[in-house]
């Protein structure tokens, strides 16, 4: 259902329930999962074996308790765990990196964003297209996407229900980068080793000050831990060496 190898500080995070990844309760458990086995973890890259990168929630569940009040109160209880779990994703202290080659609709493009870092093949199609069937991005897209990509392309893409490519992605900010599918692999993977390469403690204190709405004494607090570091040390002392 989802796979998990290591790298060294790299681990990659394979989706692979077929045909499209869909979510439901027990891929949702498996993704959690693999965030408690991340101890000594710098970057986490979040790829898809499928024909899609995630469709998002699956249909089949929808169908089941879509007719009664009890159905849907459970089916808004299944949304509120998804934001649960991206929330986690979120917050998680490395960084996050997901990898779309192809489709990345609904939940799967809520995944994507609660990820630090996003690259996408350009010929992957995204969306929150819900409003087409009368609901919203609930698990996190509403919130999530303007603070990425400002409100005026959130207001674009999901008042309108528009699929764009991942070419229009990168251009609108919605991905960091987007490449032709058969470079995505081994540019993703290129990205996450060079990150991976950095000091953890560096990645999670920076990525932690960068959430914060008024984060300046935390960057002081971060470069206090930071400075006492025996690796931060080593590197800066041979950087000025260099210099010298």
């Amino acid at each position: 259902m989802i796979t998990l190898e290591r790298e060294g500080p790299l681990a990659v995070a394979t989706l692979a329930r077929a045909p499209v990844n869909a979510i439901d309760e027990d891929w949702l458990a498996r993704l959690e999962g693999i965030f408690d086995q991340l101890q000594d973890t710098a970057v986490l890259l979040i790829r898809s074996s499928q024909k899609a990168f995630c469709a998002g929630a699956d249909l089949e569940l929808m169908r089941s308790r879509f007719d009664t009040p009890e159905g849907r109160k459970r089916m808004v209880a299944f949304v509120r765990e998804i934001q649960r779990v991206l929330a986690r994703l979120e917050r998680l202290p490395l960084v996050t990196l997901a990898e779309i080659g192809a489709g990345c609709l609904g939940g799967g493009l809520e995944l994507a964003l609660a990820c630090d870092l996003r690259i996408a093949a350009e010929e992957a199609r995204l969306g929150l297209p819900e409003p087409r069937l009368g609901l919203i991005p609930g698990a996190g897209g509403t919130q999530r996407l303007p603070r990425i990509a400002g409100e005026a392309v959130a207001k674009r893409l999901i008042l309108g229900a528009e699929v764009i490519t991942g070419a229009q992605a990168a251009a609108l900010g919605v991905v960091h980068w987007a490449v032709p599918a058969k470079e995505l692999p081994e540019r993703a993977r290129a990205i996450a080793r060079d990150i991976a390469a950095l000091p953890a403690a560096a990645l999670a204190e920076a990525k932690a000050c960068i959430g914060e709405a008024n984060g300046y004494e935390r960057e002081l607090e971060a470069t206090a831990r930071l400075l006492a570091q025996d690796e931060t040390q080593r590197r800066v002392r041979a950087f000025l060496e260099k210099r010298r």
